[in-house]
Parts: structure tokens; C-alpha cells; sequence
């Protein structure tokens, strides 16, 4: 059992980020909103977003019924052998997930949708006044997220006292965020790309001209997309961390209390720590945005070290080695986010080289942007991999499954201050929308240069949060691949039969599991870019025809407006149309080779998609991010700037790379980590029932 004291640091933690939250989020609401057009467009985005939340999670809701009815029946093990109880709590924690990952979504929606007006009208002030509303309206949903997080896997916990409980509801998390980072990734690329060629390929009009039909559904996709689909994504992420650390902790014979105890400290620290920072961001009158957030990132880091290292020192059991695994998945987490800064600000010589590139056309667009893209993985990558071996070596004088729940710790410090992460990512998306509105509601060029600032703020650290949440998937995984190394090691022990002690890849069949979880990603990747190139051709069919048809929109005539909700139900019906079917292909793959293969054909498959997904995410996240700084380089009055042919070619690039970086990119992560858990959930039937 965790010492109540333990619990009590984390309820305390909790409640004054709620505090926290509700007040920024009233901050945020008593600032000046009256522009009439503004709120007007700003409407449309809320109601299109929940309209679209609403279709998304009834679907959802059907498919985690339908998943919870499974568990209950065979999870932990088969209903029928008398455990009733077991597989109650785990359908129940499963469905708890699900619900704390939908809220956290919406509570996401509603502040980014009250905050962007309110930003966009700030800018008229100045960048000091706007970036402080935008970064104050991110930050309620990244502490909010945490707070709930916490609260579940602490809830889940103490009801139960069985970590493996946990799994379940890490699936519950990582399930729903699966289904709504896919929807909301396809949904928001679909208009963004229409959006694009649409209007500023085709008929050179601004990126926000309200005579574009798809402009509205663009503001509402960021806020589905990037909004509550990341929110989704990383409060999984950080479950996800927790409960294979909790999972790994009960084996540890004589530590367990001790371990399960630094995961809750330390993920309070966190919280903490991201409570200081947010409260700590500043910028100065004419300052630099992106420098203002990795500034409070930074401040965010240096208090959680200093206060973990207080608490190691003090509360006894704590040890040295675990607090040292913890703090450098932490800074390898900063040093990740440091190498995608490099390769996608635009401040910087790589976005600079891709913009320079466009001068000759759309195919070196592509092709610059995608080799900087590869090589951009590989720092992160090497990241990974050293905190994982760092993490592990560290830990292995204290036993084998020490270093495991190192490296498992290694993701807790990774993810420590995810509060601020998340508070940054959905900064991107707020002050995104405030750029849209600023030009809709006719606030001047200064105020669009000014939104125009936050947003190229927002599109680089958005790729830094985005190789923030991989790299921190990675090393999930990797303690999640320890969990299930646990679980099939308790059924194996109950029956009797030799333990495994890992996965050797010249066993063919842990090969054959290793090339078929390799290849997973890329089709699951491919099945969400189709997606939206379908729906973004049925769209731009669309904005032609209201071009063509209604008399006055092109020339953009007084009193003409276009039709924004016939473009809003198409990204709609398309989005929920492709949502379900990538998510059920990597779940029913795992299923399968488990019962061809074994708990070895499993141990591979997961090697295999650990190493192909993180790869892939990386570079598409990186990519993404670079193409888009490339555009709007050149839109800042480089390389020709606006109109010229290497803004057209740069415009073609940042289409390419839209649904790699907030469609395929960032769900890979969360693809990675479900079939982990499907992995660790269905181990005993692995064991009892497969093939070879």
C-alpha cells in the first residue's frame, strides 16, 4: 500500500491545480470581446467543434461499450473461472479511462474556443497582451489534464490495490485517444489542405478570406485536431507511464511500497512544478513568443529536478539511483525538444534551406523537407535510446527488474511536467484560430503580422511538444514491454512453466513478430493519410461548386457568404467514416499474431513497432512542422514572399506535410501504446491459446 501521506501530497497537488485552472480560465474569459464579427466566426468555431465532438464520441461511446462487455467477459481471465470481481474492476477502470480522456478533450474545446477571439482582439494591443491570453487559455487544459490523471490512476489504486487493475484503465485512455487523435487528425487536415489549395494555390486569396468556404471548418479541425485530440493523446501518454511503472513496481519483492510511492511523489512534483511555471511565463512588450515558452519549459524542468531531489533526500526509502533514472528521461525529454526546435523553427538554417529550395519548384520542396525530416529522427532517436540505457544501467545494481522500473521512471520524469507541455501544444491551435479571426474580423495588418508572430510561435513548439510526447512514448513502451514481460511471467508462474527473461530476434518466431509489428505503422499511417486525401477531395469539389454557383463569392460582393457548414459536414461525416478502421487494424494485428505466434511472437511484434513507429512519427512530425515554418517563412516577405513561385511550391509542401504532422505523426504514439496494452491485457490467453 502507498503511504497515506504519499496520497496526500497528491490530492494537494491536484486540487490547487484545479484552483489554478479555474481561475486562469476566468482570467481568460473577463478579457475584451466585442467585435461583432469576431464573435460571430468565433461561434460558428465552437458550434462546429462540439457539433463534431458530439457525432465523434456517440460512436466511441458504442465502441467502448461494445470493448467493455469483452473485458468484463475474459479480463483478467475468463468470467467463467470464478474471478467476477477481478473482471468487473477491470471493465469498470477501463470505462473510467475512456470517460476522464473524453472530458479532458472537452474541457480542451471549451477554453480554446473562448480564448481565441479574446486573443485575436489582445493583438490589437500588442504581442505582450495576446500571447499572455493565449498561453493562460492553453495552460487550463494542461493542468486540468493532469489533474485528472493523476486523480484516476490514484482513484483506480486505492479502490483496488492491484496496479495491473491499471491496465485497464491505461486502455481506456490510450483507446479513446487512439479513435479521437485519428477523427480530429483527419477531420482538421481535411480543410486545411482544401483550405490551401483551394484558396491560396488556385486563387491566390489570404489563408483566412472568408470567401473560402472550408476557412471555418479549418478553425474549428485545429481546435478537434490539435486541441482535444492531444489532450486525449497525452493524457494518455502520461497513464499510460504511471500504471507500467505501478505494474512494474508490484515485482519489485520488498521495494514495492518504496516504488509505487516515487511514482505518485514524482508525478506531484510535476504537476507542482508545471503549476510555477505556467505562473512564472512572461514576455516583454516586444519579446520573442517562442523563446517565452521554452523559457517556462526550462523554468518547468529546474523545479522538478530541485524537487525531487528534496523529496529523495527526505522520505525514506526513496533511492538515488531511481530519482537519477527519472531525472534523465527529463532532460533527454528538453534535449528532444531542443534537436525538433533546431529542424522547424524558422529562425533557424534548416526551415531557411527548405524555403530557399521552393525557388525551383514544389518537387524540391518535398524532397528537402522529407531528407530533413529523416534526419531530424535520428537525435531523437539516439535520445531514446541513451535515457533508456542510462535509465537501466543506473538501476541494474539494484536487480533486473530495478532497471526495468527505471527505465519506466525514466518516462515518469520524461512526462513530469506534461502540464506545461500541454499547455504549450494547445497554445498552437488558440492563437492559430486568433490569427484566423484577426483577419476576419478586419483588425488591420498589424494585428494579422502580430498573430501571425504567436502562430509561427505555436507551429515550432507544437513540433516540440510533439517529439516531447514520441520521445516520451518511446520510453513508455519500452517500461510497457517490461509490463508485459510481468504479466506473462505471473500466468507462466501460476502454471507452472519456465519464465521468460526476454525476446531473442534469431527465434524465428519472435522474428516473425518483429517484422509484422514493423510493418503496422506504415499502414496504419497510409490508412489515415488516404483519409484525408478522400475527404479533401470531396471537399475542394465542394468550395468549386459554391465558387461557380453562388453568384458574387469569388469577388467576394457585400452580403455574399459562403456555405461553411455544408465543408464543416463533409470533414465531419469523412472524419467519423475513417476514424474506426486504422485503430481496429493495429488492435486485431496484435490479436492475431498473439494467437499465431505466442507471448514470443508478441515480444517481437511489439520490438518491431516500438523501433517502425517512433521512427516514422518522428519524421513526420518533423517534417510537418518544417514544410509549415517554410511557408510562412517565405509569407513573412522571404524568398520572394507571398504569391511568388516559391511560396505556391512552399503551399504544396506544407499540404504534404499537414496530415504528417497532426493526423499520422502524433497518433502513431498513442498507436504504439495501445497495442502495448492490448498486449499486457490479453497475455494469459497469449500463454493458454496460440498456434506455435
Amino acid at each position: 500500500m502507498v503511504p497515506s501521506f504519499i496520497y496526500a501530497i497528491c490530492f494537494l497537488a491536484i486540487i490547487v491545480a484545479f484552483a489554478f485552472a479555474a481561475y486562469l480560465y476566468l482570467w481568460v474569459k473577463q478579457q475584451k470581446a466585442v467585435n461583432k464579427e469576431i464573435l460571430r466566426v468565433s461561434r460558428l468555431i465552437k458550434d462546429g467543434a462540439n457539433t463534431f465532438m458530439a457525432r465523434e464520441y456517440k460512436i466511441l461511446t458504442i465502441f467502448a461499450g461494445v470493448a467493455a462487455i469483452i473485458i468484463f467477459l475474459i479480463l483478467p481471465q475468463p468470467i467463467w473461472q470464478g474471478k467476477f470481481l477481478d473482471n468487473l474492476s477491470m471493465a469498470l477502470a477501463y470505462i473510467a479511462g475512456t470517460i476522464l480522456s473524453a472530458i479532458a478533450g472537452k474541457i480542451g474545446i471549451l477554453v480554446a474556443t473562448l480564448a481565441n477571439a479574446r486573443t485575436a482582439e489582445a493583438a490589437e494591443k500588442g504581442i505582450k497582451p495576446a500571447f499572455l491570453v493565449g498561453f493562460r487559455g492553453g495552460a487550463v487544459m494542461g493542468l486540468a489534464v493532469v489533474g485528472f490523471c493523476l486523480l484516476g490512476v490514484m482513484a483506480v489504486l486505492m479502490i483496488t490495490s492491484d496496479a495491473s487493475i491499471l491496465l485497464g484503465f491505461s486502455f481506456g485512455a490510450s483507446s479513446l485517444a487512439l479513435f479521437a487523435k485519428a477523427g480530429g487528425g483527419i477531420f482538421t487536415k481535411t480543410a486545411d489542405v482544401s483550405a490551401d489549395l483551394t484558396g491560396k494555390v488556385e486563387l491566390g486569396i489570404p489563408e483566412d478570406d472568408p470567401r473560402n468556404p472550408a476557412v471555418i471548418a479549418d478553425n474549428v479541425g485545429d481546435n478537434v485536431g490539435d486541441v482535444a485530440g492531444m489532450g486525449a493523446d497525452l493524457f494518455d501518454s502520461n497513464v499510460a507511464a504511471m500504471t507500467s511503472a505501478l505494474v512494474i513496481s508490484q515485482s519489485l519483492t520488498g521495494y514495492e511500497q518504496a516504488g509505487a510511492s516515487m511514482v505518485f511523489c514524482y508525478s506531484a512534483l510535476g504537476l507542482i512544478a508545471s503549476i510555477l511555471g505556467i505562473a512564472s511565463a512572461r514576455i516583454g512588450k516586444n519579446g520573442n513568443p517562442t523563446k517565452a515558452l521554452n523559457s517556462s519549459t526550462y523554468v518547468t524542468t529546474g523545479i522538478f529536478v530541485l524537487l525531487s531531489a528534496l523529496a529523495t533526500y527526505l522520505i525514506e526509502g526513496f533511492d538515488w539511483r531511481i530519482w537519477g533514472a527519472s531525472t534523465v528521461g527529463l532532460l533527454v525529454g528538453v534535449v528532444i525538444g531542443l534537436t525538433t526546435d533546431y529542424f522547424t523553427d524558422d529562425s533557424k538554417p534548416i526551415v531557411q534551406k527548405v524555403a530557399k529550395a521552393s525557388q525551383s519548384g514544389s518537387a524540391f520542396t518535398v524532397l528537402s523537407g522529407v531528407s530533413y525530416g529523416f534526419i531530424s529522427a535520428l537525435p531523437a532517436m539516439i535520445g531514446i535510446a541513451v535515457s533508456a540505457l542510462v535509465a537501466y544501467k543506473l538501476c541494474e545494481p539494484m536487480g533486473t527488474t530495478y532497471a526495468l522500473f527505471g527505465i519506466a521512471m525514466a518516462a515518469v520524469g520524461m512526462l513530469s511536467i506534461v502540464g506545461m507541455i500541454i499547455g504549450n501544444d494547445a497554445y498552437g491551435p488558440i492563437v492559430d484560430n486568433a490569427r484566423g479571426l484577426a483577419e476576419m474580423g478586419g483588425l488591420g495588418e498589424e494585428t494579422i503580422r502580430i498573430a501571425d508572430e504567436l502562430d509561427s510561435a505555436g507551429n515550432t513548439v507544437k513540433a516540440v511538444t510533439k517529439g516531447f510526447s514520441i520521445g516520451a512514448a518511446g520510453l513508455t513502451v519500452i517500461s510497457l514491454l517490461g509490463a508485459y514481460m510481468s504479466e506473462v511471467n505471473a500466468t507462466l508462474a501460476s502454471l507452472g512453466r519456465e519464465l521468460i527473461t526476454g525476446f531473442d530476434i534469431m527465434d524465428p518466431t519472435v522474428f516473425f513478430g518483429v517484422l509484422i509489428g514493423a510493418a503496422v505503422p506504415a499502414v496504419f499511417s497510409a490508412m489515415l493519410i488516404l483519409g484525408v486525401d478522400k475527404n479533401a477531395q470531396r471537399m475542394v469539389a465542394e468550395i468549386h461548386r459554391q465558387f461557380r454557383e453562388i453568384k458574387g463569392l469569388k469577388e467576394g460582393k457585400p452580403g455574399v457568404k459562403a456555405d461553411y457548414d455544408k465543408c464543416i459536414d463533409i470533414a465531419t461525416t469523412g472524419a467519423l467514416r475513417e476514424l474506426i478502421p486504422a485503430g481496429a487494424m493495429a488492435i486485431l494485428s496484435t490479436i492475431i499474431v498473439g494467437f499465431i505466434g505466442g507471448v514470443l511472437a508478441i515480444g517481437g511484434f511489439l520490438l518491431g513497432n516500438i523501433v517502425s513507429g517512433l521512427l516514422l512519427a518522428l519524421f513526420m512530425s518533423n517534417a510537418g512542422g518544417l514544410w509549415d515554418n517554410s511557408k510562412k517563412y517565405i509569407e513573412a516577405g522571404n524568398e520572394g514572399g507571398k504569391g511568388s513561385k516559391a511560396h505556391k511550391a512552399a503551399v504544396t509542401g506544407d499540404t504534404v506535410g499537414d496530415p504528417f504532422k497532426d493526423t499520422a505523426g502524433p497518433s502513431i504514439n498513442t498507436q504504439i501504446t495501445v497495442v502495448s496494452l492490448v498486449a499486457s491485457l490479453l497475455s494469459s490467453l497469449f500463454v493458454a491459446l496460440s498456434i506455435f
